[in-house]
């Protein structure tokens, strides 16, 4: 026999009630920090912005500083208030910060608040509320420059804020807000030399960082799922179901620059699965073609979009972090400005 005593039923639910208050009490504590945080940025703000003066909001930030970190320690220093001032200011609105003090935290959010764009800000909130991300999740979101690899982020900015608002109120995802051009599969350990079923076979041993890397909802079906037409066996590389969006996903994977070809290949798969495989309920499948390089122009005069299909790089390498920078800003003003052209 074990001499080892089986846990009592009783200490089990006990132990359960002391978690969960703790959990509760850490929340509480979290969220009036972060409401003191924004009202010590408020009054600041208030006091500076009744001087004219740029050297007297200098001095009095200093002072502050001094005194309140002689009375409360260091956490009060100079750096502290400058960001609870920017906090008050990128978030005026009190009754945004009542609601968001319980959903993220101070580490959030001091991460957010020096983004200059309030719609990538926005964007950051939301899915961060959303997936429920750590603040070292949403730090790692934002190093890879997640908002601008998104679909959205090429979209006129009154869709972006109606799509935003969307999420917001009722938690309704659109494709724009899943999808993303391109995919960084640096994790994958390819070297320049593989094949297609290299590619895919990395993908399948890596699967849990492919898909935190496509996006939390995005559910792993099958690979290589036959599908018959007219007795000839096609062959889709990998099938997903999106929770959200409630969609199948087909993703077909590519060696080199995207190919006029790979839509009607990628429209047949789509009919097939709408056909046979799409449920009651359910939104009529998404394409995805990942492909290591396409013209955009050829992208846009074969109307991708209105057969749901998707193209995306991929990158198996990646570049330094300002020619990646340089790059998806680029691609965000060329798509803008077409926008407005049309």
């Amino acid at each position: 026999m074990s001499n080892q005593m089986q846990p009592n039923p009783l200490f089990l639910t006990i132990r359960q009630l002391i978690e969960e208050s703790k959990q509760q009490v850490a929340v509480a504590v979290n969220a009036e920090i972060t409401l003191l945080y924004w009202k010590v940025g408020k009054r600041i703000n208030e006091e500076v912005l009744g001087n004219e003066r740029a050297t007297y909001g200098k001095q009095v930030v200093a002072t502050i500083a001094q005194q309140l970190s002689a009375a409360y320690g260091k956490g009060w220093g100079e750096k502290q208030l400058r960001q609870c001032m920017q906090f008050a200011q990128v978030f005026a609105d009190e009754e945004i910060v009542y609601a968001l003090r319980r959903q993220l935290s101070w580490t959030h959010l001091r991460s957010i608040i020096y983004m200059d764009d309030p719609l990538k800000r926005l964007f950051y909130v939301e899915m961060c509320k959303l997936e429920k991300w750590s603040s070292r999740h949403l730090q790692e979101r934002i190093q890879s420059m997640l908002y601008e690899r998104t679909a959205i982020s090429k979209k006129p900015e009154e869709t972006i804020a109606n799509d935003l608002e969307l999420l917001k109120s009722q938690q309704q995802l659109s494709p724009d807000l899943v999808f993303r051009d391109p995919y960084f599969l640096d994790f994958l350990g390819l070297s320049d030399m593989y094949s297609e079923k290299d590619l895919e076979t990395s993908i399948i041993v890596e699967l849990q960082r492919f898909i935190i890397e496509m996006g939390g909802d995005f559910a792993f079906m099958a690979r290589q799922k036959r599908i018959t037409i007219d007795n000839r066996d096609y062959y889709i590389d990998l099938l997903f179901y999106h929770r959200r969006l409630k969609c199948l996903v087909a993703i077909d994977l590519k060696l080199g620059e995207f190919e006029a070809g790979f839509k009607g290949q990628m429209e047949l798969y789509l009919r097939y699965l709408q056909k046979n495989d799409q449920l009651e309920g359910e939104n009529n499948p998404i394409g995805l073609i990942l492909c290591t390089g396409k013209n955009e122009e050829h992208i846009e005069l074969m109307q991708l979009e209105q057969a749901n299909i998707k193209v995306a790089e991929y990158l198996t390498l990646l570049p330094p972090r300002e020619i990646l920078k340089e790059k998806l800003h680029r691609a965000v003003a060329i798509a803008t400005s077409k926008e407005k052209d049309l």
